[in-house]
């Protein structure tokens, strides 16, 4: 006789677009595995509307800290503006309950070190949203390039050419230091970078630029960078929101063979195309496009993986190092276009300005602007 799966308590922090359009279809999605038990935002009305069309038995808080305390949820989805992601993922941690967190997890690696320690005293894990790692196309790309089934990687590109309008930065917490961390580095172009993180592995140095060009913001609204990666491979990073022509972008040119990825917010088995190189056989080739299902990048997709991480007691994919390195790929990044000098990973320390904040102490483009 099979036991029917356990399901875990929820609670959602934060009722907008987010949470309405992304994490809530990822509940229903795993009806069987998750209850969704509370939430809670600062607005009664949206609040209402959101547990109106959650369904029957969903409590509604306008304190995260309340809600903690009177429910006890097992796990906690964030979908609140950035600079609120550390203290509510502390809280939830501290009460004993594992994180899911909309990117970026916080807004420095100062912010991370305490979002660790909070892990470390309580045994609960905080994982952050990048749903591109876990659709199909992406685990079989991961497993061809570091397997070695393609060559050895060798020049990489990796796009994120969105546009934003005036429109989009007069909601007060977009293009802030304080509030979103960054421009579309941190809130934008971290998608597609943390997947080419995720195919390509450790990166060893970041030369970097960045400018504000259009918009009147805090923070930049384009960046752009070279990568060397451990394993020899080059990269350029690109991340705008200055572009009409909206896509995003990630193509690895290996020894044997190029992968590419073109899709916009979300990519399917059919965004991925492999092409040979002219030595590369046609029945090997034709393996490389084998998938045994077609499981779109989704939050569905990576809450599954972290409840499955849940059900073996261990550390969910998209926490720890994993979510810590791509916070810091953005901090050196910041760090090379604001200094001018190119970064090695690991030399961002405590102590370091780029540890406390990605502007580094500096408001302009140089190291002649402090704040």
């Amino acid at each position: 006789m099979s036991l029917s799966p356990v399901r875990r308590r929820v609670a959602v922090v934060g009722t907008g677009a987010v949470v309405s359009g992304g994490h809530l279809p990822a509940l229903r999605a795993h009806a069987d595995r998750t209850e969704l038990v509370a939430a809670v935002d600062v607005d009664r009305g949206r609040l209402d509307a959101f547990r109106a069309g959650a369904g029957e038995g969903v409590a509604g808080f306008t304190s995260t800290g309340a809600m903690l305390d009177a429910v006890r949820p097992d796990l906690v989805l964030i979908g609140t503006p950035p600079s609120l992601h550390r203290e509510q993922t502390v809280a939830a941690l501290e009460a004993g309950a594992w994180v899911l967190c909309e990117k970026p997890l916080c807004l420095s690696l100062a912010e991370y070190d305490d979002i660790a320690a909070a892990e470390d005293a309580s045994g609960a894990y905080a994982s952050v949203i990048f749903q591109h790692r876990y659709g199909s196309g992406a685990a079989r790309a991961r497993e061809l390039i570091r397997s070695g089934e393609l060559g050895a990687p060798l020049v990489a590109h990796c796009q994120t050419t969105w546009y934003r309008d005036a429109a989009y930065y007069s909601v007060p917490w977009r293009g802030r230091w304080a509030t979103e961390g960054g421009g579309p580095t941190m809130g934008h172009g971290i998608h597609q970078y943390d997947l080419l993180l995720h195919l390509l592995g450790e990166w060893e140095e970041i030369r970097g630029m960045a400018a504000r060009l259009v918009h009147d913001t805090e923070s930049e609204d384009v960046s752009t960078a070279l990568v060397r990666f451990r394993n020899g491979a080059l990269a350029t990073v690109v991340n705008s929101v200055l572009s009409p022509d909206e896509t995003s972008r990630i193509r690895v040119d290996c020894a044997d063979a190029t992968v590419e990825l073109t899709h916009l917010y979300g990519h399917v088995d059919d965004d991925w195309r492999y092409t040979p190189a002219p030595h590369v056989t046609a029945g090997r080739a034709d393996a490389w496009r084998t998938s045994e299902r077609d499981v779109p990048s989704s939050h569905a997709a990576q809450l599954g993986a972290l409840l499955d991480a849940y059900d073996a007691g261990v550390r969910p994919p998209g926490s720890g190092q994993e979510a810590r390195g791509t916070l810091e790929f953005a901090a050196a990044l910041y760090k090379a276009a604001f200094t001018g000098r190119p970064v090695r990973a690991g030399e961002i320390v405590p102590g370091d300005p780029f540890h406390a904040a990605m502007h580094g102490g500096r408001h302009g483009w140089s190291s002649e602007e402090p704040v």
